[in-house]
């Protein structure tokens, strides 16, 4: 019983004192590689988009964005912001979320 209690107390010891580096969000490098790299992002206003069909809570705000840019595109004229398709993932991995999720059936 003392073995099983001593392996367990350093096992918590050594697991609790692990460090972690906080995860960093990637940076955007432009395209044609100007600038500099891991230039911030310029971000648009906060606005919300309408409520979508699917429920987006917990994403940020410019998935939410591309993903209703990209859905709008699905059903009608397309409908996309070229510079931050290109240097923003969130919002474009939204778009193509959207646009995949919204495109009619064959």
């Amino acid at each position: 019983m003392k073995r099983l209690f001593f392996s367990l107390a350093i096992l918590t010891a050594v697991t609790g004192c692990a460090v972690t580096e906080p995860v960093k969000k990637p940076t955007a490098v432009p395209p044609d590689g100007g600038g500099f790299v891991g230039a911030p992002v310029e971000t648009p206003p906060a606005v919300e988009p309408p409520r979508p069909k699917h429920n987006l809570s917990g994403f940020p705000l410019p998935y939410r964005q591309g993903y209703d840019d990209g859905c709008n595109s699905a059903q009608s004229a397309e409908r996309k912001d070229a510079q931050r398709f290109a240097r923003d993932m969130d919002y474009r991995i939204g778009w193509q979320d959207g646009y995949a999720l919204c495109a009619p059936k064959k």
